[in-house]
């Protein structure tokens, strides 16, 4: 039998162990082989494959109506580390696994090329992270959950302080400080209510707190996993994210795409719909409040970013308020907005990935990393800068490009709730992006020293980035657009978390 046959065949408790096991693998063999720089970035490649390829078996069969559950380890009833395989979870399994891919080739090329130290070190800690997101991403409780995103931020910390120089390092401590100061004042309080007052920490299909805690308190315990759940990066939590700039790119595209952030917002989303349920949010109007929470974060950090110079912290404020986006689906309690939501993570993912890995490709080939020092670059690095306007145009959510969909359902979702404000929120905040993130693009092609630096001994100077450093975004850039006409059948596969709500 060849390996995709023994992994459809394989059993459903298997397959979840198998998806943690091979990040697991990853990370030792990135050790052992530490002083074989070739042999060990190909077996990671390697591994980076097989678990893709282990989470698609798993989306596929659960597709089709099979159950995937795993109970590994028993305290006492209510109190279990156990996975189970539900829409949303599996869609952020995609999303981390696939990306991964790409990353690690990304990663090679940026570390290389950059002649940046400890590669072994870094890619060990890449794999643990993955690890540590695919727990998250199939976590059937609270308490699952709160244990893997905890081993998410800690595998997460030597990579953002890696060049280990004084900035590194107080990046480092802002990231840790905020993000376990977060989780254990805020998110393990709430979750340590929630035991308290229903004896489960089970996430149930339409939420299990209705009926067991009195609809008053409602809007404290929603606001102890909200600021708790500090990897959303809700103001004024946010300023880790920032903070962890000081990063290597491929850094910040495993923060901002493929795990630490959407960890935050794929556990925010989960607690609103697994919790609460959105049908006990839209009838206590428990989240009222956090709407215009969300609403101001989106607004605030648009702002902050349209005055960012330093392209990567333009980037990451960017980053704060599409995340917010995601809290505010959830907030507003209705159907359309939380699969939006569900949606953005996925669309925001891949455009997001795009703009980070083409500030690296840049820097790679330039060493520049002040917007206003890119005049005329795209002469240069013409596949680099059209991928970085292709994922600006998406994250703007212009069509046909995917992140026009997402941007869509949650405007559907404000108007069928009558939230004018909101719909003017995230019309106003589409206009901030245009105006933060297509100078970067214009710059590089239409600028007149653009036209006076083309050619001769300046064109012989810069051109692309090595070839792993420049692929990659060129091939999320298309995924922008093929995506565009696939958003049915990931709506489609989400639908079942919101079962009967409201909208």
């Amino acid at each position: 039998m060849n390996p995709w046959d023994i992994l459809q065949t394989a059993s459903a408790g298997d397959l979840i162990l198998l998806s943690m096991l091979l990040p697991l693998a990853a990370t030792l063999g990135n050790l052992v082989f530490r002083s074989m720089p070739n042999l060990r970035d190909g077996l990671t490649f390697i591994f980076t494959i097989a678990i893709f390829a282990v989470v698609t078996v798993i989306a596929m069969r659960f597709a089709s109506g099979e159950s995937f559950a795993l109970d590994l380890i028993v305290f006492q009833p209510g109190l279990t580390i156990a996975f189970q395989v539900e829409p949303l979870g599996a869609v952020f399994a995609l999303v981390a696994s696939s990306l991964w891919i790409l990353t690690h080739i990304y990663g090679i090329g940026y570390m290389r090329g950059n002649n940046e130290t400890k590669h072994a070190r870094f890619f060990a800690c890449f794999a643990f992270a993955i690890f540590a997101t695919m727990g998250i991403a199939f976590a059937a409780n609270l308490l699952t959950l709160f244990i893997f995103y905890e081993l998410l931020t800690v595998s997460t910390y030597p990579l953002v302080a890696h060049k280990e120089n004084d900035a590194a390092r107080r990046g480092g401590r802002t990231y840790l400080g905020i993000l376990m100061g977060t989780s254990i004042v805020f998110l393990l309080t709430g979750i340590i209510w929630t035991y308290a007052a229903t004896g489960t920490l089970d996430f149930v299909e339409g939420g299990f707190l209705a009926g067991k805690v009195s609809d008053n308190l409602l809007p404290f315990i929603l606001a102890l996993f909200a600021f708790g759940i500090g990897k959303a990066a809700l103001m004024p939590f946010h300023r880790w994210l920032p903070a962890a700039m000081v990063a290597p790119t491929p850094v910040s595209a495993l923060l901002h795409a493929v795990a630490v952030v959407k960890a935050g917002v794929f556990s925010m989303l989960k607690v609103g719909v697994y919790v609460f349920g959105i049908d006990t949010l839209s009838s206590t109007g428990a989240s009222v409040w956090l709407t215009w929470v969300a609403a101001f974060s989106i607004l605030a950090a648009s702002i902050v970013a349209l005055r960012q110079d330093n392209l990567k912290k333009m980037l990451a404020y960017s980053t704060v308020g599409q995340l917010s986006y995601i809290t505010l689906a959830m907030a507003m309690a209705n159907s359309t907005a939380a699969l939006g939501g569900g949606l953005h993570i996925v669309t925001h993912a891949v455009g997001k990935i795009t703009l980070f890995m083409c500030a690296g490709a840049i820097y790679v080939a330039t060493h520049k990393t002040e917007i206003s020092d890119m005049r005329g670059l795209g002469r240069a690095m013409p596949i680099t800068f059209i991928a970085f306007g292709i994922g600006s145009l998406s994250i703007i959510g212009l069509p046909p490009l995917v992140g026009s969909w997402s941007k869509w359902m949650l405007l559907v979702g404000a108007a069928q709730t009558d939230q004018l404000i909101l719909m003017g929120v995230l019309m106003l905040s589409s206009l901030l992006s245009v105006a933060y993130l297509l100078p970067v693009f214009a710059r590089g092609f239409f600028t007149p020293e653009a036209q006076a630096l083309h050619g001769g001994s300046w064109r012989e100077r810069i051109s692309e980035a090595p070839l792993f450093c420049w692929l990659p975004p060129a091939i999320t850039a298309i995924g922008c657009f093929v995506l565009f006409f696939y958003t049915g059948e990931i709506v489609a596969f989400l639908t079942p978390i919101v079962g009967g709500a409201n909208g």
